[in-house]
């Protein structure tokens, strides 16, 4: 089935999406609020960047902690905007019989994958703060390896069930 042909299904979100973006969009807010409420105190340098190990690697000004927000919400909109049109996805065996299963399952995975970079984006932030409050070190060494396990463990099952789901 090509994408030009492919028909726009008026298929609702389901009650876990729907929970998926409140949790995400108050994970958000609170991100950003304590952000305000921690500014003040927090020291005019920051770290800017790690390595995989999860060390820091640059220092840079506290106002760099304002682009992690600033991209979390980019992409949490961008991928909102992808998620209300599963009929623009790529798809291995979309046909008549499962084209409503297969929506559902790219706009949940698109969904699932969105929320947890906010979820992501926020705990480097968070890290970020308390190293500069010297409240910690690092990221640590199982940050990365973690946020690869968070963003491609549901991609790989979303993508899994599509390819089952015939």
């Amino acid at each position: 089935m090509q994408s030009y042909n492919r028909p726009k299904l008026d298929i609702p979100k389901t009650n876990f999406e729907k929970a998926l973006d409140w949790t995400a969009l108050i994970v958000f807010f609170s991100w950003v609020i304590y952000l305000i409420v921690i500014w003040s105190n927090l020291p005019a340098e920051v770290p800017g960047h790690y390595d995989a190990a999860g060390n820091i690697t640059r220092m840079g000004s506290k106002w760099e902690l304002i682009i992690l927000p600033v991209i979390a919400g980019f992409l949490a909109i961008f991928l909102s905007f992808f998620e209300k049109h599963p009929e623009w996805h790529n798809y291995l065996n979309l046909n008549e019989r499962n084209i409503e299963f297969q929506y559902k399952n790219s706009r949940l995975m698109l969904n699932v994958l969105k929320n947890i970079m906010v979820f992501l984006f926020a705990a480097i932030s968070w890290n970020t703060i308390q190293v500069g409050l010297g409240k910690a070190e690092s990221l640590g060494f199982w940050f990365m390896p973690v946020f690869l396990a968070f963003i491609f463990i549901p991609m790989i099952f979303f993508i899994v069930r599509s390819i089952r789901h015939k």
